[in-house]
């Protein structure tokens, strides 16, 4: 399984970076989560600059896309240029979004009229955009989901490795990542925010 993670200018750390280590954790498996971005490197909101691993563009082909939010995510929701960029399709691939992430599913026309997740910060932007928004850390209709705050991105991997490999899986990629004297507590704790929106079968691959 290919991920695409989506990484602009501006970009939360834990969002991209946390999403993309846990999918990596099945790197054994043939799976690869791949930080992708517009431009060839990107600056977080803290100041870390990274080279991207794919171009925007690779989104298109990856059987699913999480897409991470930022400072500057407001911005790139009302620019033109890089919406068309973007070009993703529910029907065949897993879609997550992270905080103002949502926004831009939201601007990509992949929410529609369904109630979605987001950051406090970003909540009132996605209302604008005509979205519902949930006091909930995560949910999803169908191959779509969203989270809400930074620590969320641990339930948007959950989800994909759930809904692409299976539910043990998922645990134990979490399990890895827990911390230590507290493993049994989190797995259970984010699965049980990710389990009831889970739909067993792979999605077909691009």
């Amino acid at each position: 399984m290919q991920i695409a993670v989506l990484t602009f200018d501006g970009f939360n750390e834990l969002d991209s970076f946390i999403a993309a280590a846990i999918l990596n954790r099945l790197r054994g498996q043939g799976w690869a989560a791949h930080i992708t971005a517009p431009t060839a490197r990107v600056t977080s909101m803290n100041g870390v600059t990274i080279d991207r691993q794919k171009p925007l563009e690779y989104a298109e082909e990856a059987d699913a896309v999480i897409v991470g939010s930022g400072v500057r995510t407001r911005e790139i929701a009302a620019d033109p240029a890089i919406l068309d960029r973007i070009r993703l399709d529910p029907a065949r691939q897993l879609v997550g979004a992270q905080c103002s992430g949502t926004l831009l599913l939201a601007k990509l026309g992949l929410i529609g009229d369904l109630p979605a997740c987001t950051d406090l910060t970003t909540k009132l932007w996605v209302i604008e955009a005509g979205v519902e928004v949930l006091d909930a850390p995560f949910v999803a209709h169908g191959n779509v989901a969203t989270a809400g705050g930074c620590l969320a991105s641990q339930y948007l991997a959950a989800w994909v490795i759930a809904r692409l490999a299976d539910e043990a899986a998922a645990e134990g990629a979490l399990h890895y990542v827990a911390p230590v004297g507290e493993k049994a507590l989190y797995v259970e704790r984010a699965m049980a925010a990710v389990r009831p929106f889970l739909r067993h079968g792979v999605v077909a691959a691009a």
